[in-house]
């Protein structure tokens, strides 16, 4: 298995800039280097590996390749330009880029900095087995849908008002709840998530083609999913963070402070054992 890790990096991180953040997540250091550097770094070193690819916001990749360049190609990183709007542009445009050697082919969020190794181990263990393969923890909190028509803004009367005007009011945003969801298999997906390379590039034909609508898919699991194809689960782990808010930042830098003299092959969930581990996965 030689696989070819692909790191969409396009994205504007809006989220994160409206936070107050001022500048890219991806710039943003974690312990001593950028959490694009820590994304990639979790792959460049692995046997299985045989090419990584960051895909860069197409309009400024002069910049991108300037900023980055030389320490992601220390890396052996190869740069690519990615999409203008949709991330399953960034993710096609990668695609194209990928080496004749590369067998399988994983998809990983730039912005997931501290996954922990042995989340990529499973995940990696799986695809040897299996043509899609995605990390998971199982949702154990009450999930309840809001009505999408419904949704109001509050405004909280305030003695002040008089003499702040706008300034004064407290706004409250809510939204009415349609429906309980039963929780019972819901999973909440993470990365890396792993294919055979035909089986990738058949579900990116489809949107290549016309013959699917791209803009609704949030995952590559989702593209397969939508061939009729399978993909699997495997457990991923609570620590696997996605920074999209500066909060995420601290709980990625104190994973990584709590991880400093931990032997990175200890799995939590015991001694290695052949995929699929359907027992740990109806727990």
């Amino acid at each position: 298995m030689h696989i070819a890790v692909i790191l969409p990096a396009a994205g504007r991180s809006e989220r994160f800039a409206e936070a107050g953040a001022g500048k890219s997540k991806l710039e943003m250091e974690l312990a001593g280097r950028a959490v694009l550097v820590r994304a990639v770094e979790l792959f460049c070193k692995r046997d299985e590996v045989c090419q990584v690819i960051v895909a860069a916001p197409p309009d400024q990749l002069d910049a991108f390749k300037l900023k980055w360049g030389d320490k992601l190609g220390f890396l052996g990183v190869t740069i690519v330009a990615g999409g203008v709007k949709e991330r399953w542009e960034t993710v096609l445009n990668a695609l194209r880029a990928v080496n004749d050697q590369a067998t399988h082919i994983a998809v990983h969020d730039a912005a997931r900095p501290v996954t922990p190794v042995h989340v990529i181990d499973r995940v990696f263990e799986a695809a040897c087995q299996v043509d899609a393969v995605v990390p998971a923890t199982p949702i154990h909190a009450t999930i309840k849908r809001a009505a999408l028509d419904e949704h109001a803004v509050a405004d909280e009367v305030d003695p002040l008002d008089a003499i702040l005007g706008d300034a004064g009011k407290i706004r409250i945003d809510y939204h009415r709840v349609s429906e309980t969801v039963p929780r019972q298999g819901l999973w909440q997906v993470q990365t890396p998530q792993l294919f055979k390379r035909a089986l990738l590039e058949r579900a990116y034909a489809q949107i290549e083609e016309g013959k699917l609508d791209g803009s609704g898919i949030t995952d590559d699991a989702g593209l397969v999913e939508s061939l009729g194809e399978p993909v699997y689960l495997v457990h991923g782990d609570e620590m696997n963070v996605k920074i999209t808010r500066p909060d995420d930042l601290k709980f990625a830098k104190a994973v990584l402070a709590a991880s400093k003299g931990r032997s990175a092959t200890v799995d939590p969930l015991g001694p290695k054992r052949k995929f699929p581990q359907w027992k740990d996965m109806e727990d």
